[in-house]
């Protein structure tokens, strides 16, 4: 499963370790049309119609025990995101990949535009 990730499971972030023994395939923007939102300690992505750069991240190959390990730390079943489809710019060769979209309320939160710093 080719998986995109842009905030702290990237390279270096707090939590990559979650990653340990999959593949990296490099960085990774998304199509125009989605945004960063601060939640404290980490990001949160969301459809935002008026964004014009996209979210950078970085693109994986997991495995499906990774991911997973990933639905359950990303609190799927708790509805905080949802893992689903996202077109990418970049690398242009691949087209898509499953990404997790915030699913709360972005009312009060800080929007961080395309990029999570680790």
């Amino acid at each position: 499963m080719l998986l995109f990730i842009y905030g702290t499971l990237k390279r270096g972030g707090a939590n990559h370790a979650r990653l340990a023994g999959q593949q990296y395939l490099g960085e990774a923007r998304t199509v125009a049309g989605f945004t960063l939102y601060s939640l404290v300690d980490y990001p949160g992505l969301v459809a935002e119609p008026s964004d014009q750069a996209g979210v950078t991240g970085e693109l994986w190959r997991v495995n499906n025990a990774c991911l997973e390990r990933l639905d359950a730390f990303e609190g799927l079943t708790e509805g905080l995101y949802v893992r689903a489809a996202i077109a990418l710019a970049e690398p242009p060769d691949v087209g898509t990949a499953e990404t997790y979209f915030y699913a709360r309320s972005t009312v009060g939160r800080t929007p961080l535009g395309q990029h999570w710093p680790v």
